[in-house]
């Protein structure tokens, strides 16, 4: 229950977690980082005393001891270069072949003096060389650990992000889904008082051609609740003639807008079969035809055409309006995005949802052109 009712809370609970426990290993790593610096410096002062010991030894009495030999040969890992006084260098843990190029040499000094501060080697207060130390292959490997860290990080936030993102606008398209069923339900009350009423004037000697309109008009409002009413469901296909269907769903538009469009419709005399839904498809091909019609602002020439191919038909919707231009192609299928003042940009939108994943076909625009128009296409499996 408390889940439930703190949902949103117990969310970023669990994110501020996961961020403090990724942020713990890094500072955690960083801290481990140093403390093996630390100790590869103390290794390395402790080389650099074994060689003061031998210097030493040699001048007193000639015998090196065994101990400051096995302090010398202990480091295989950390790459040093000591350089002499007179300015010959020894080297350890370094390829030979390298050690022959004196350009590199150089800037191998100056790698290790920005990794590690130099170590004077002296006796008698007087400065005989000077070790130059790199960090050794595991140190550099642990090196980069916080900028892994740093990259889980980031992605682990763009996953939180996205997650996020996914999750409200699936509570969106619940709310959508479920403002439109009732929107659906609340149509159907006076729907079928409208129905009632029409049955009362035909008894009445109103005159036909009144009545044919108006349930014409009727029929209208019952598809477009049965449209609303299907929105967040899967809908039901059905094997359908689409020349039958977009011309009906043309025609419907061609009757009801501007005399001043020129209206056209290019199609073949025999059947093509798709598996469709009735109402959605045709509430797709509105959608474009409305759309081209508010580019064209109600003047124009608007044309559709139905092309058979072997395995599939294409649809398009063409119109002589202002056009588009070439990065607006994809962001019009956008939810929200419109170029109209008073424009909700859900046309597109629902129209690309209905083509490609209800009906598995694919929409986009074919061609457009500033100042002279632009042409739809709709291509769709044939059955």
């Amino acid at each position: 229950m408390f889940f439930t009712k703190h949902r949103q809370l117990v969310r970023w609970i669990i994110i501020i977690a996961s961020f403090g426990i990724i942020s713990l290993i890094l500072w955690n790593t960083y801290v481990f980082f140093q403390k093996f610096k630390d100790e590869e410096r103390k290794k390395m002062e402790i080389w650099s005393f074994a060689q003061q010991d031998i210097i030493q030894n040699m001048d007193l009495n000639g015998d090196i001891g065994n101990l400051p030999l096995k302090i010398l040969e202990s480091n295989n890992t950390t790459p040093m270069i000591k350089v002499n006084e007179d300015g010959t260098m020894d080297f350890n843990n370094i390829d030979e072949k390298e050690t022959e190029d004196e350009t590199y040499l150089k800037s191998l000094i100056e790698q290790f003096k920005g990794e590690n501060k130099p170590i004077e080697i002296k006796y008698k207060d007087k400065v005989l060389s000077t070790l130059y130390y790199g960090n050794s292959p595991l140190l550099n490997k642990l090196k980069y650990y916080p900028l892994a860290l740093l990259l889980i990080i980031l992605l682990f936030g763009a996953v939180v992000y996205f997650f996020y993102k996914s999750s409200k606008n699936a509570t969106e398209n619940k709310l959508w889904s479920g403002m439109a069923k009732e929107t659906a339900h609340q149509i159907g009350t006076p729907l079928s008082s409208l129905i009632g009423w029409t049955e009362i004037l035909k008894t009445e000697n109103t005159n036909p051609e009144y009545i044919k309109e108006i349930e014409k008009d009727i029929n209208r409002l019952q598809t477009i609740t049965e449209r609303f009413s299907k929105i967040g469901s899967l809908p039901t296909l059905e094997r359908l003639d689409i020349v039958e269907e977009t011309k009906d769903a043309y025609s419907y538009l061609k009757s009801r807008s501007s005399k001043l469009i020129n209206f056209s419709i290019d199609a073949p005399d025999t059947p093509i079969y798709v598996n469709l839904n009735r109402q959605l498809y045709g509430w797709s091909i509105e959608n474009l035809v409305k759309n081209a019609i508010d580019a064209m602002k109600g003047k124009g020439n608007l044309k559709v055409q139905i092309t058979p191919h072997q395995k599939y038909v294409d649809i398009t919707v063409s119109d002589t309006g202002k056009g588009i231009s070439k990065k607006e192609f994809k962001t019009i299928f956008e939810p929200g995005y419109t170029t109209k003042k008073r424009g909700w940009g859900l046309g597109l939108s629902l129209t690309k949802r209905i083509v490609e994943d209800f009906h598995d076909g694919k929409i986009k625009v074919q061609l457009s052109e500033i100042g002279v128009g632009t042409t739809m296409l709709i291509s769709l499996k044939t059955v």
